[in-house]
């Protein structure tokens, strides 16, 4: 623009304007967008390249291929080996379709041209057993791949647990034994058997550091043993109790194991009272603890409150706690006298019995914990602040909704944030219950 600061009237032409300066005008800032002369215009096609890759990134399969059709430029850069290392397929029912019909040469072209470049792969399905088919179908196209991390993800069940065993058996194969470097597993809900643990072990037991394989009934002790012995890298372990045994923590205590990091344990009961939960023996936990000695044992439990009998009545060096279900007062007791190694937990809901006991005993004895959440609980204020006294600032991190928190002769609910914010060190306040 020759003239940039000459003051220009609305409805009036300046002197000297010439038609491209209009043009110009118009095409910044008038309506006239589609009518703008092209030397004017954003060259989408001259964007850099890791521009352009970095916009794919956010795209889905589908929206990603036909962004790829803008220009030559963009189609080169939908092919850069970048792109596909990291890739998440998304496979709810309406999609799977949509893709059948729409574009069903899309993913065969791409697992035809960058199967060796994936690296870290996960499909995340919904319900249906057509996606979790569709997600097997692919699975069993990557024979050119080098996986390192694969990752099954349900939205909701039943999803894989539908898919025939011997269909599932056979995708996950391909990948276990062309890929020889995965290091990172999460198949949770699926199908998955014991010989295809031994494949698995066979191709990548050099590389396997982290294994996440809750709720596979098909599953049996003789088959994570199988993985405990020959896969001696292994970092991190995700499994069912039913199967956690002596055998394994001793397998996993052995000398040819470098250091176990993580154990989670998800404890869950499906039929309330037909479960009969068996007792590790405190000599096989001690046996863990002293190979890795800052092992992290997660245990998540779904139980009701009847079910609990066999844990907790010796000495057990678990280090984070989760009740998703409500458990009882003695419960909570027995993590007091048994649990020292404790550092974090959350218990979703109790009853109408106030906890202010069992707090005050977790915390004299268990000198690490650093969190903890109450839900449908209740402890008087004094017993709460009495916990806190205790803790000191080794908090970090404290999360009691409101609701639980019992007001009495000593501290009502104003005072107690203040009181609790200087034992802490930091400003607190309880939570709220949502509104909706």
């Amino acid at each position: 623009m020759k003239r940039a600061g000459q003051k220009v009237v609305a409805g009036t032409e300046a002197p000297g304007t010439s038609q491209t300066s209009k043009k110009q005008k118009t095409s910044l800032h008038g309506s006239g967008f589609g009518e703008s002369d092209p030397c004017t215009m954003m060259d989408w096609g001259s964007l850099p390249h890791h521009v352009i890759l970095r916009v794919f990134q956010f795209l889905t399969l589908v929206d990603r291929a036909r962004a790829s059709s803008v220009c030559r430029r963009w189609n080169e850069v939908f092919h850069i080996p970048d792109l596909w290392r990291r890739f998440e397929f998304e496979l709810s029912q309406p999609a799977t379709s949509y893709l059948k019909s729409t574009h069903p040469d899309l993913i065969q072209q791409i697992i035809k041209r960058h199967a060796d470049h994936l690296q870290y792969v996960s499909f995340r399905v919904d319900s249906s057993t057509e996606s979790a088919e569709a997600a097997c179908d692919i699975l069993s196209q990557l024979v050119n791949c080098s996986i390192k991390t694969l990752g099954l993800i349900s939205t909701a069940k039943p999803s894989f647990m539908n898919v025939s065993k011997a269909h599932f058996a056979s995708a996950l194969t391909v990948v276990f034994v062309n890929s020889k470097s995965l290091s990172s597993i999460k198949i949770d809900d699926t199908p998955l058997d014991d010989p295809s643990l031994k494949v698995l072990v066979a191709n990548n037991s050099d590389t396997l550091k982290l294994l996440k394989m809750s709720s596979c009934p098909h599953v049996s002790p003789a088959g994570i043993l199988c993985v405990a012995d020959q896969c001696h890298g292994l970092k991190e372990l995700a499994l069912n109790y039913y199967i956690l045994s002596d055998e394994l923590l001793l397998a996993l205590s052995s000398e040819k194991h470098v250091d176990l990091e993580h154990l989670r344990i998800d404890v869950v009961s499906e039929n309330p009272g037909q479960v009969q939960f068996h007792t590790i023996k405190k000599q096989s936990w001690d046996a863990l603890v002293r190979h890795s000695p800052k092992v992290n044992i997660v245990m998540y439990f779904f139980l009701y409150e009847d079910e609990f009998d066999a844990f907790f009545r010796e000495e057990t060096p678990v280090t984070h706690l989760y009740f998703g279900r409500a458990v009882s007062k003695a419960m909570l007791g027995r993590i007091g006298m048994n649990c020292p190694r404790l550092i974090e937990l959350v218990v979703c809901a109790n009853g109408l019995q106030p906890l202010d006991d069992e707090l005050i005993q977790i915390a004299e004895r268990c000198k690490n914990l650093t969190a903890m959440g109450l839900g449908e609980c209740e402890v008087t204020c004094r017993g709460f602040i009495e916990f806190v006294k205790m803790c000191g600032g080794r908090l970090t991190q404290l999360s009691i909704m409101e609701e639980v928190l019992i007001p009495d002769s000593d501290y009502s609910l104003d005072r107690l944030h203040l009181e609790v914010s200087k034992h802490l060190g930091r400003m607190w306040f309880p939570d709220m219950m949502p509104t909706w």
